[in-house]
Formats: structure tokens, C-alpha cells, sequence
């Protein structure tokens, strides 16, 4: 299999295209033969983070690069940032907007899954600099 790369624009407060980057990076896995548990990972990591840009950006854009031997999946997005990353990362922490959670959305449990489903993840934020993401699941 050689190297494919996606790209996917994520618009900011877009709830009824979240999911659609995630379900197409989880679509490629399945064809080239990926296992279910790493198709799953993958699957949820993309989500998460794609409904992270909906949620608490002004837009920006997924990417995953397949290699036979891992997925690596980049977020970024232009935003407000992420002042504290170690409290972002603690589950049931939230920013969202109360509007945003009354619609389901924005429980705190985004970068809590995505540590549950990455082999390695790096956080690059801050205060008014926007965010990346880098997430990478092995095919062990």
C-alpha cells in the first residue's frame, strides 16, 4: 500500500457536516484493509478532534496520512487556543459555549478520547495562537 494523504476543511459551528472528514479517513481505513480495533481508534481520534474545530475554532482542517504502518491525524484550526493544556486534557472539562453543550455537545470528554485512542499525541496551543493536534495510531 503506498502513502495516502487526506485533507478535509472544518468550518467553525458546522454541526451538520461534523463527522463527514471522520467518516471518510474510517471509509479509506477499511478499504485498504486496516484491522477493526485500529479503524475504531482512528475513527473516534478524527471525530473528536474534527467536532473540536466545530466546536471551539473558527474553522480549520483535518488531515490524516495512511502508511501501512501507522495513522497519523493533524487538527488544526485557527481559534482562541488552548490556555491550559493539562486542564483541557482532564475529563468533563469544557469551554464550550452553554448552547453548544444544551445541543450535546461539549461534554469535556474530546482530548480525553483522543489520549485513550492515540498511540502518541502532541498538543501545540496557546492563548490566542490557534491549535494542532498530531495524533498517531500504530497498525500493530
Amino acid at each position: 500500500m503506498p502513502s495516502l494523504k487526506l485533507s478535509f476543511p472544518v468550518r467553525a459551528r458546522d454541526f451538520l457536516a461534523g463527522g463527514h472528514g471522520a467518516a471518510r479517513i474510517r471509509q479509506v481505513l477499511q478499504q485498504v484493509g486496516f484491522p477493526p480495533e485500529i479503524i475504531r481508534k482512528a475513527a473516534i481520534a478524527a471525530y473528536e478532534a474534527e467536532m473540536n474545530i466545530i466546536i471551539h475554532s473558527y474553522g480549520g482542517e483535518l488531515k490524516a496520512h495512511i502508511t501501512p504502518g501507522a495513522i497519523t491525524i493533524t487538527a488544526v484550526d485557527d481559534g482562541p487556543g488552548i490556555p491550559d493544556i493539562e486542564l483541557a486534557m482532564q475529563e468533563g472539562y469544557s469551554t464550550a459555549p452553554r448552547e453548544i453543550q444544551e445541543m450535546g455537545f461539549g461534554a469535556g470528554m474530546g482530548l480525553p478520547n483522543i489520549r485513550r485512542c492515540a498511540d502518541e499525541l502532541e498538543i501545540k496551543s496557546g492563548a490566542g495562537q490557534g491549535t494542532t493536534v498530531n495524533i498517531i495510531i500504530y497498525n500493530r
